[in-house]
């Protein structure tokens, strides 16, 4: 069963911080030190809507901005949960001492946090989080001139058509990229990554396989979140060692602003069409994209950093209904001129048409009916095998599925999709993505 409303982390404090580095090991995995010299997050700000942050932890000194409380409190740099600390310190931690070499480092060393400090708590049955708390903190953070929204954190609250949904859309329409947790009880994607558009995150481990307690469905990506070190102001230590998605969405919250640094002129959709053509499923021989575990791969920085893909369309290709899903979209505006003249074409010979369509229509009813008829003796009447599947409706708002060579993301058995939620994602990127595996 979900936890409603709970922020999503588990974890253990460490001795020290001289244990830290060494346990860093999605640093050496992403090879950060390569990655840094492409870029390190430098301009961007990504909002951390969560407990809030502790501005004085030694290895996040600098990096966090005066942010907002929402909690009532006043103060977004205070944590008494540790939460909203822990996922900064894996987005934009610096280290501490000699060179820095002791303390969490961030993979997004020069990004800027901002804390969006909201009412929750962590690692209980009854964990909650309010939600016009956070959901006032996204638009918040839109205002401030976030670019990356982390959003470790679930609420069945956030469904479509809800107060929270609308601000995730409000973000999304000024250019922001949303990142959130997919959950930790091993069933379903949870709201808010569910809803089209956001960036859904699940987690894998230090062998680079799927965290069991990954709620899968419509992940998107996958990141380290299994034995994660992290900064963590509760502990004696200051620091822990945690497993969730939270920590694996902070990871990818983090290779986006690598990429808002070094690419500046992409979109919000184009840097999301970067993030996922650049993942892979590595060592996870056998998976086809999307994955109901990992998606379309676990995130790379390197890779998304300087693999050459076309910058594709502005729009958000994760979007329900966003003209960048259309397998005809990397036609771009020449397509909408032809449809254009089409339609007109159509509207000046329409009349003479009128009674041949009213006599094929009649024939095409009759023939409906025959075929439901003879569908529904044929599969018992129970509307056959994979009813659920297929190609989706007319008017659903999802295109069909492109010629990548991907199959389509069935709502399988045994993965109900949250109430209120449509089957999700097919595959939607009309470019052909990079070689499974590289």
């Amino acid at each position: 069963m979900a936890l409603t409303g709970a922020l999503l982390l588990t974890s253990a404090p460490l001795a020290s911080a001289d244990e830290v580095r060494d346990a860093q090991w999605p640093l050496t995995v992403y090879d950060a030190q390569k990655v840094w010299k492409t870029s390190t997050g430098a301009g961007v700000t990504v909002a951390v809507v969560d407990t809030g942050v502790d501005a004085s932890h030694q290895d996040l000194t600098g990096q966090v901005l005066p942010g907002k409380d929402f909690t009532g409190a006043g103060d977004a740099h205070k944590d008494t949960v540790g939460h909203g600390t822990s996922m900064a310190s894996l987005i934009a931690g610096h280290g501490h001492g000699a060179n820095s070499s002791a303390g969490v480092m961030g993979l997004a060393p020069k990004a800027k946090i901002l804390p969006v400090r909201v009412n929750g708590t962590r690692g209980t049955i009854d964990g909650k989080i309010d939600t016009e708390d956070w959901t006032a903190g996204v638009r918040y953070a839109v205002e401030q001139g976030a670019s990356v929204i982390n959003l470790s954190l679930d609420d069945s609250s956030a469904y479509p058509g809800s107060k929270a949904a609308e601000a995730i859309e409000y973000a999304q329409s000024h250019d922001v990229v949303v990142v959130a947790a997919a959950g930790n009880d091993a069933g379903t994607v949870n709201y808010p990554a569910a809803l089209p558009g956001v960036v859904a995150v699940s987690a894998v481990d230090k062998g680079l396989n799927p965290w069991s307690r990954s709620n899968t469905g419509n992940v998107i990506v996958a990141a380290p979140g299994v034995q994660v070190a992290q900064a963590d102001p509760t502990t004696a230590s200051g620091y822990a060692v945690a497993d969730g998605t939270s920590g694996s969405t902070a990871y990818v919250s983090a290779i986006v602003a690598l990429l808002r640094s070094k690419y500046p002129d992409l979109t919000a959709g184009q840097i999301i069409n970067r993030l996922v053509k650049s993942a892979s499923f590595l060592n996870n021989k056998g998976r086809t994209a999307p994955d109901q575990e990992l998606g379309y791969g676990i995130a790379r920085p390197g890779t998304a950093l300087t693999m050459n893909i076309p910058k594709g369309p502005k729009e958000n290709p994760l979007a329900k209904g966003s003209s960048s899903t259309s397998t005809n979209s990397a036609a771009g505006s020449e397509d909408n001129e032809s449809t254009t003249q089409a339609k007109k074409k159509k509207k000046s010979s329409s009349g003479g048409a009128l009674v041949i369509v009213g006599i094929a229509a009649a024939v095409l009813v009759i023939g409906g009916i025959l075929f439901a008829v003879l569908r529904s003796r044929r599969n018992g009447g129970n509307g056959g095998p994979g009813s659920g599947g297929g190609t989706p409706p007319h008017g659903t708002g999802y295109p069909p599925q492109p010629p990548t060579g991907y199959q389509q993301y069935p709502n399988q058995g045994g993965y109900p999709a949250p109430p209120g939620q449509a089957p999700q994602h097919p595959n939607p990127y009309a470019q052909q993505p990079p070689h499974q595996g590289q």
